[in-house]
């Protein structure tokens, strides 16, 4: 039954820096891309991938290309996508080598039956299914690890966004997914909440749709994703549910972070305890709105 108007969120982070010009553009062109997928009778899955797809190409936002680097000057990323219907997921950890983590998340999801793969078995696993290759040109850096462990810091700052999306399409299917490079000053093999289900991604067409950003430690320990669906599951508001566990993320652990909302029935929310949030939606009406902060 094809009832459900279509509606596709996205963001490009949260934290303490301003979204820029091209960062807007690229995220509303991303938000268009995705939501002519679902215009034309595509599945919310497929949208999210091709939304997070753009962002990871562009260089401009610390996924994809544009990752952050690890204290050994690797470029190791994470990505996580999960559909409502199923509750179907597939993530990478610790791939390194790839333009688009999350089409290997996707692949995990679809030409497996495990949810996650991590390290060089998950870049064997993308090269096998030939997605793009990204050959890292920054430098490598041989720091003893007593090092690196002293270069380590315990910011709670994310400057430069984790990318993700959050989609509903006709059949009233949701799906979300996100995609990373991690923070800064991570120890080699670092890994966030991003590629871990119910922390940086959920989706249940019987509750909602959540896609992460922000500092990975906080909202694995709360399993910030997956608390708000059941909050939705339960009649609170996107907005409210978001409200309520962000409240508690600040309250209890000091967190800091962002969130997209989504409804089955079209309702949704963009959240954030940080200072700025990149983020945009469009439900076809219009132009795609992106903004740099929500109240």
């Amino acid at each position: 039954m094809n009832s459900s108007r279509p509606l596709i969120l996205a963001h490009g982070g949260a934290g303490s820096r301003q979204v820029t010009p091209a960062q807007s553009t690229c995220l509303a062109d991303a938000i268009a891309a995705g939501y002519s997928i679902l215009a034309q009778g595509g599945s919310a899955l497929a949208a999210v991938e091709s939304t997070i797809g753009l962002l990871e190409q562009s260089g401009l936002f610390n996924a994809g290309r544009g990752a952050n680097r690890q204290l050994d000057g690797a470029q190791r990323m994470d990505a996580a996508i999960m559909e409502g219907a199923h509750l179907k997921a597939g993530a990478v950890a610790s791939i390194e080598g790839i333009v688009h983590p999350i089409s290997a998340a996707r692949l995990v999801l679809e030409e497996t039956n495990h949810v996650l793969l991590v390290g060089p078995f998950a870049g064997k696993f993308s090269r096998h299914f030939k997605l793009t290759r990204h050959r890292s040109t920054g430098p490598s850096r041989r720091f003893p690890y007593d090092r690196m462990l002293s270069k380590h810091t315990r910011s709670t700052r994310e400057r430069h966004g984790t990318v993700g999306a959050v989609a509903l399409d006709r059949s009233g299917t949701v799906a979300a997914g996100a995609s990373t490079g991690g923070i800064e000053s991570m120890l080699p093999g670092r890994v966030g909440d991003t590629p871990l289900i119910g922390c940086g991604v959920y989706a249940d067409n019987q509750s909602g749709a959540v896609s992460m950003t922000g500092i990975g430690e906080g909202i694995i320990r709360l399993v910030i994703a997956k608390s708000i669906c059941d909050r939705l599951a339960m009649g609170k508001s996107p907005a409210v549910a978001a409200r309520q566990v962000l409240r508690m993320l600040v309250s209890r652990i000091n967190g800091s972070a962002g969130a997209l909302v989504l409804s089955p029935d079209g309702r949704f929310s963009i959240r954030h305890v940080t200072p700025y949030m990149a983020a945009g939606w469009w439900n076809g009406i219009g132009q795609p709105t992106v903004q740099g902060q929500f109240p």
